[in-house]
């Protein structure tokens, strides 16, 4: 039985990593750091979340909490660090980040199946089988090389960092608590709500949409953004209203002083289980750090913000998978070798993860002498392995999981509950739960259960 060598020990990584070793295959895990550092990362730590907290939606029934539930029913290791180290997040599965990455490194470092090796690679080893999960932030040597393997050019996209403030620096008699319309998992009032009124909200744009950023410096760098995480400041050019629609939507939360929903508001969400740090919820920018310290103080009870980290922005790297890889995630070209993580092009945590399990279970396979597996087509991941497959490879953009990556339910099905879109949602979700066990072949009772906080 042969080895396979895992390149990344972000969360597609250490997945991968866990899922292979949990089979009884010997895995080398490569990590560039500390030797090699990223813009991004602050630690040496297996799996760092170096943007948001969350994982995001535990909604039952939502897209998101379909790919976690067949995450669980395979047994991810990362799903149960998350669930270790979470901390209250409205509908969303966030954690504490130290906590996470200590879950995973507990689990990793001692297996015996997996040796860790620290130092950049630079080259994708020329025999063996080989799992790339080198995340968004791909050194420029080892993207060289990806590109020269895989025949085309890079593509890169810029991502995003909300910034983070300490709790006890926030004006608590101006801020109030609430989950929007009230809901939450655990009935809780799981988000910090500072409100705007008109005036604030006018004065806020208008410092916003003359705060300098930072500027690319390489003509390579100046590509469009990612549409799922804009940052704010390309929010506000795209009208002085877009931001109440967007991150600062009001409404849901009523103001306990007031009894109304306020004009705007900017969401804080709970950062670690010592609830001594709140990031800012959709406040991913790219602005000079003095200007962000003098623009955020201008939101209604952070005059007196003491940041923990600015937001940043950094260029993330992937490949054009629709051209390149096959739904098991194998280089069609050399199927010896499997991309998982946003480099693959996946956006998101979860969608991370769920690669790098795919990725995994399919090496061991191939290890094995067996066949790697692809998903249902019906399942989340098989529709997200679908994506990233067989999309448009002229046109091609990192996606999360959402219903519209997931077939389409038949026309007597979709016109009987064209006005229930919750009931539809569930029909999707009871569909993928039994094309899941029947690839499992077993029960599909504990992929269905509702997770408590």
């Amino acid at each position: 039985m042969g080895s396979i060598e895992i390149i990344g020990a972000g969360l597609a990584g250490c997945e991968a990593a866990f899922q292979a070793a949990e089979a009884g295959v010997k895995v080398v895990l490569h990590e560039m750091r500390p030797q090699k550092r990223t813009p991004a990362h602050k630690t040496d730590a297996f799996g760092e979340l170096v943007c948001s907290n969350s994982l995001k939606s535990e909604q039952v029934h939502s897209a998101p909490w379909l790919l976690k539930q067949e995450m669980r029913r395979l047994d991810s290791l990362l799903m149960r660090a998350a669930e270790a180290a979470r901390v209250p997040g409205g509908h969303a599965l966030t954690v504490d980040r130290e906590v996470f990455s200590r879950e995973i490194t507990n689990a990793i470092q001692p297996h015996r199946f997996i040796e860790v090796r620290r130092g950049e690679i630079t080259q994708i080893p020329r025999s063996g089988i080989v799992i790339v999960a080198t995340g968004p932030l791909t050194s420029e040597a080892l993207a060289n090389e990806i590109s020269r393997l895989t025949g085309s050019h890079r593509l890169y996209f810029y991502d995003s960092i909300s910034p983070i403030v300490c709790a006890d620096s926030i004006d608590f008699s101006v801020v109030f608590r609430a989950s929007r319309y009230g809901k939450s998992l655990d009935g809780t009032d799981d988000y910090l709500n500072c409100p705007f009124n008109k005036e604030q909200y006018e004065t806020f744009v208008t410092a916003l949409l003359g705060a300098a950023s930072y500027e690319a410096h390489i003509e390579e760098d100046k590509i469009p953004y990612f549409e799922g995480c804009l940052p704010i400041e390309e929010i506000a050019r795209r009208g002085r209203d877009t931001l109440r629609f967007g991150p600062m939507k009001p409404a849901g939360l009523e103001d306990p002083r007031t009894g109304r929903w306020p004009y705007a508001a900017v969401q804080l969400r709970q950062e670690n289980q010592r609830a001594d740090s709140y990031n800012l919820v959709g406040f991913q920018n790219h602005l000079r750090f003095g200007d962000q310290a003098r623009i955020f103080r201008m939101i209604p009870g952070l005059e007196g913000a003491e940041f923990v980290r600015f937001g940043q922005m950094h260029r993330n790297t992937y490949i054009n998978s629709p051209a390149l890889l096959d739904s098991t995630l194998q280089l069609k070209s050399d199927p010896r070798i499997f991309f998982a993580g946003q480099i693959s092009g996946v956006e998101g945590y979860a969608e991370s993860i769920a690669t790098g399990l795919v990725a995994g279970r399919n090496a061991a396979a191939l290890a094995r002498g067996e066949e790697p597996q692809r998903f249902p087509r019906e399942t989340a991941f098989g529709s997200l392995c679908h994506y990233v497959t067989h999309a448009d490879p002229r046109h091609f953009q990192p996606a999360n999981i959402t219903f519209d990556l997931l077939p389409p339910l038949d026309k007597p099905t979709k016109r009987r509950l064209r006005h229930d879109k919750k009931a539809r949602h569930a029909e999707v979700c009871r569909r993928a739960a039994e094309a899941f066990e029947g690839f499992r072949d077993g029960s599909s009772a504990s992929l269905y259960h509702e997770v408590s906080a």
